[in-house]
């Protein structure tokens, strides 16, 4: 079958067959024949072309539980609009182990959110799809390969179009063929921007082959409306370390050495200790903690808690 890539010219989208697929971003239409290609602007993105911030929606790049993802056309520049899915179609379940210590605007906000209502809900929501926005300048400020933030507005996000080497749309991590060698240096990296990724008191929270990009520079790391502050969630050290586990048993499927290290302890660690930046040299393995449990003081700690309980409930038993 004829490969084909899609591109803007003259106002109209192109659908390019054969080998010439691959100069989709170099706009030559006299190396082959094409065929017009019409795409309908959907309903959420006519407010941006309205506005000018996007000039031409060239094709739908792909739509999940959580956004939709279209290559649209701003001036000179093809970029990504990410249309994001409101609530009930999205698939993380707990939400609220994402979202805790988050800050809103103000305290009728937080009460709002708090209370569940109407207008708490959508301000949930938009907390939500602002957390992605937030997190990629914060990220791209911080020196981490993500794709470029441009602007937010109205549920629709324009970012960076990441591209491969030959200049289409970059894959996904699970869908390139890797040897031990590329594995390695590819899970160093990686292990490198989550650790930069912390120094800038962000957890991605979702890390995994299907949300890594594979750019002609190297892995771009995307899909953040879910990212987690560090300093401020109860859970921030379990899903780092679930984020760099997933990297472990993904690259250790062609580098099984990667399998035995413990790179989230150690990050952990150092992150705790205050003593992390990108430029702390890491091994992957930690000592095993081999200092004496103290059981007479665990015991007396143990006893301390059942006795507060129970004074509390007695407290509580008088006021009724």
């Amino acid at each position: 079958m004829a490969e084909t890539g899609l591109f803007a010219q003259s106002g109209k989208v192109w659908v390019l067959a054969s080998a010439g697929a691959q100069q989709m971003a170099s706009f030559f239409p006299e190396r082959q024949a094409f065929t017009e290609w019409s795409l309908k602007v959907p309903q959420r993105l006519a407010p941006l072309v309205e506005e000018g911030l996007v000039d031409e929606v060239l094709s739908q790049l792909m739509s999940g539980k959580e956004a939709t993802v279209y290559v649209v056309r701003c001036g000179d520049s093809v970029r990504c609009a990410k249309v994001y899915k409101d609530a009930k179609q999205r698939s993380f379940k707990n939400a609220v182990s994402y979202t805790e210590g988050r800050k809103v605007k103000n305290s009728r906000q937080a009460r709002a959110m708090e209370k569940g209502t109407r207008y708490g809900r959508q301000m949930q929501e938009e907390a939500w799809q602002n957390a992605e926005v937030d997190a990629l300048f914060r990220l791209a400020n911080a020196g981490v390969r993500v794709p470029q933030p441009y602007i937010c507005t109205d549920g629709v996000l324009l970012m960076e179009l990441v591209t491969d080497a030959d200049g289409q749309v970059a894959p996904r991590l699970n869908d390139v063929e890797l040897t031990a060698e590329s594995a390695l240096e590819h899970h160093a990296y990686l292990i490198k921007q989550v650790v930069r990724m912390l120094c800038a008191g962000v957890i991605h929270g979702d890390l995994s082959e299907y949300n890594i990009l594979m750019a002609a520079s190297g892995p771009v790391i995307i899909d953040l409306p879910q990212a987690v502050d560090a300093a401020g969630n109860n859970e921030a050290a379990a899903m780092l370390s679930r984020d760099v586990q997933n990297l472990a048993v993904y690259f250790g499927q062609f580098a099984p050495q990667l399998l035995t290290t413990a790179y989230a302890k150690e990050i952990w660690q150092h992150y705790v200790a205050s003593t992390l930046t990108p430029e702390t040299p890491l091994t992957g393995f930690v000592a095993a903690d081999t200092t004496p449990v103290d059981m007479d003081g665990l015991m007396q700690e143990i006893e301390d808690t059942r006795r507060e309980e129970q004074e509390r409930r007695l407290r509580l038993q008088e006021r009724d």
